[in-house]
């Protein structure tokens, strides 16, 4: 899943209304360019790779057996619904890249670059369930056991600081924000600090408030290394 490329028609022209300042910019590969990723692009690769046999779906609803493509596509939908929020920031100088991968099987949902710095974006769609958010874990509902999202979300950050102060020469800091779709309400930690919680897509406008943390010339400059998909072989 890491060497995903762009699909066809994947996100045409967007965020290039704005001439890219970086000369490096001009000498990126095609195939190398994260820019035109969807968002979710990573879990579209991977439902488009799964056999779409009829008769094992008939087969697998008759007996009551999830597929693991249904989970994908639930969360597809929340990559979609947080991803076209975080687009709408561009207008007030925020670059956003979809589905950076990470070897050796990881992936950055989506990274925001702007005014107010680099924000490390994890997303999970929760649907209908009250969420509780811990210190290093997340619970969404009896039965089910928490999971390390907000873990997860720190080291998602932590290595793209790593990459992107190698990268661009002057130190970068990138923080974690984690961002829940759909979800009927939102539990806090007081103990949680370090993350910043999105408790619905629609609260994402929030973020495009931030600044004093990165000069223009800087976003533009993060921005090309970011979106350089060898950038991230090492991280």
């Amino acid at each position: 899943m890491s060497d995903f490329r762009p699909g066809p028609g994947a996100h045409e022209g967007k965020q290039e209304t704005r001439y890219a300042s970086d000369p490096d910019r001009l000498f990126l590969p095609p195939d190398d360019d994260l820019a035109p990723n969807r968002p979710g692009e990573a879990l579209r690769v991977r439902l488009a790779e799964q056999p779409r046999a009829r008769a094992a779906l008939w087969c697998a609803r008759l007996l009551g057996r999830r597929r693991p493509q249904d989970a994908w596509h639930r969360q597809l939908l929340g990559e979609q619904a947080v991803g076209t929020a975080l687009d709408q920031l561009a207008a007030g100088g925020w670059y956003v890249i979809h589905s950076i991968p990470l070897p050796p099987a990881a992936v950055i949902g989506h990274l925001l670059i702007g005014p107010g710095g680099v924000l490390c974006v994890g997303t999970h769609h929760v649907r209908g369930a009250r969420v509780r958010v811990g210190e290093d874990t997340v619970g969404t509902g009896r039965g089910r056991e928490p999971q390390p999202y907000v873990r997860d979300c720190r080291q998602h950050a932590r290595r793209a600081a790593y990459v992107l102060t190698r990268g661009c020469r002057f130190r970068v800091e990138a923080r974690p924000v984690l961002a829940f779709a759909g979800a009927a309400d939102v539990e806090l930690d007081p103990a949680l600090r370090d993350v910043r919680v999105i408790r619905d897509e629609r609260d994402i406008p929030l973020l495009g408030r931030l600044g004093g943390v990165l000069a223009p010339d800087r976003v533009e400059r993060v921005y090309t290394v970011a979106r350089n998909r060898r950038t991230w072989l090492r991280a």
